[in-house]
């Protein structure tokens, strides 16, 4: 069955699973991330590190993504999605609940590099699930949607880290990590691999390492939409980086808010996010991916300005949805291109190498911040995040393949 010609009317039961498993393994592991965000102003004190020490955790957890990203997409290409599915599951929540365990940053340095191998490669793997089980015409919006189900994780940390954090400290809020190994025996019961890998497997005749070299860096083209999309991607994950590990420490702190109230902030850029996505999801299905990217993309780095005009908590709540509409509403729509942009052989491989990249070098933004914060200000990490943006608009525009999705949308 190829995915680029079902006729989709109503989600068949195969689907609703993959959508609610994919959905759930990004969920838990933004929860994971979120967690993070939380703790972060307890483990600078607790362990006494400056703020670029405690960016260095995000930056370390976005190179073990690296390596998972790789690891997994590599082995999700040759021996299936669903089981190597569940083996990133696994890794992410036992590295993320001994969390709760660590006595030093060189023992959280280690921790989270591990639980980066773990949600790197699960990534990737989800998205492919997600383009072989619904048609093309479909991605962004069902990418959305489990885009969307990524910011439940994120809201599920927040309540957590309003009621753990104050009556039982930091360590223990690491513990509910393990809520994702429930997933692992749900997706192995329910999911198969689909019909679309198991006759590209049947009919491949060259490696896996082979296909990614053929399709992903073959030629100038074949190389510049590639790394045209980890730039991308890059600079999206600096900015969802950047801000969700490090806004819940910048409002706390100029704005005098206890962890409760900077985690309803959060909630309200959660939120907004979730309406950005799903929004991005259902123009991109609509109008293509140059013009969706291209309208968020400089939305982004006019309202990353405009958290500087919040004085107030209300004034806060609302620019922060703003913000979150914005600055991560592109989030499902990079795996729905991805998916679209590379064969079934490489699939999984090319979502996780060009998303892997991006959390590798974007997640370096959570040590630059750190570092802006010790030496500079809050003006200068937003012009900082809003030329990003321009950068990552500019590559867009001279990707061919993106430019070729769009003609036929």
């Amino acid at each position: 069955m190829n995915n680029s010609t079902v006729m989709h009317t109503q989600m068949s039961k195969n689907q609703k699973l993959v959508l609610l498993s994919s959905s759930s393994g990004f969920g838990l592991e933004n929860m994971d991330v979120q967690f993070l965000a939380f703790t972060m102003i307890a483990i600078i004190s607790q362990f006494h590190v400056s703020a670029s020490a405690a960016g260095m955790i995000g930056t370390i957890t976005s190179w073990g993504m690296l390596v998972g990203g790789i690891l997994f997409g590599v082995l999700g290409d040759r021996l299936g999605r669903v089981k190597t599915f569940t083996y990133t599951i696994l890794i992410f929540a036992v590295a993320t609940a001994l969390m709760g365990f660590a006595n030093n940053i060189h023992e959280v340095y280690l921790l989270r590099f591990i639980t980066g191998i773990g949600g790197g490669g699960e990534y990737g793997l989800g998205i492919t699930l997600i383009a072989e089980a619904f048609p093309q015409k479909e991605l962004g919006r069902m990418s959305s949607i489990c885009a969307i189900g990524g910011q439940v994780g994120a809201l599920l940390a927040a309540i957590l880290a309003a009621i753990v954090i104050p009556a039982y400290g930091w360590h223990a809020l690491f513990l509910f990590g393990l809520i994702p190994v429930v997933l692992i025996f749900f997706v192995r019961k329910n999911l198969t691999e689909s019909e679309t890998f198991k006759q590209s497997k049947a009919k491949q005749e060259i490696t896996t390492g082979q296909a990614i070299r053929k399709y992903m860096f073959n030629d100038w083209h074949t190389t510049r939409q590639s790394l045209g999309l980890m730039v991308m991607t890059t600079v999206h994950i600096a900015g969802y980086f950047g801000l969700m590990n490090w806004l819940p420490s910048i409002v706390r702190e100029q704005n005098h808010l206890s962890v409760s109230s900077s985690s309803l902030f959060m909630i309200a850029t959660i939120i907004g996010m979730s309406l950005g996505m799903m929004t991005f999801g259902l123009i991109l299905d609509k109008i293509g991916p140059r013009k969706s990217f291209g309208i968020f993309l400089v939305a982004s780095a006019i309202s990353v300005f405009s958290l500087l005009m919040a004085h107030s908590t209300v004034q806060l709540l609302i620019i922060g949805a703003i913000v979150g509409f914005f600055s991560n509403g592109m989030y499902g729509g990079f795996g729905a291109v991805v998916s679209q942009l590379y064969p079934t052989e490489v699939r999984s491989s090319a979502n996780n190498i060009i998303v892997g990249v991006g959390r590798a070098i974007g997640g370096m933004s959570s040590l630059i911040i750190g570092f802006i914060m010790d030496y500079y200000n809050l003006f200068t990490v937003m012009a900082f995040l809003s030329i990003l943006y321009i950068i990552s608009f500019l590559v867009m525009l001279t990707i061919p393949g993106i430019k070729q999705l769009s003609q036929k949308a």
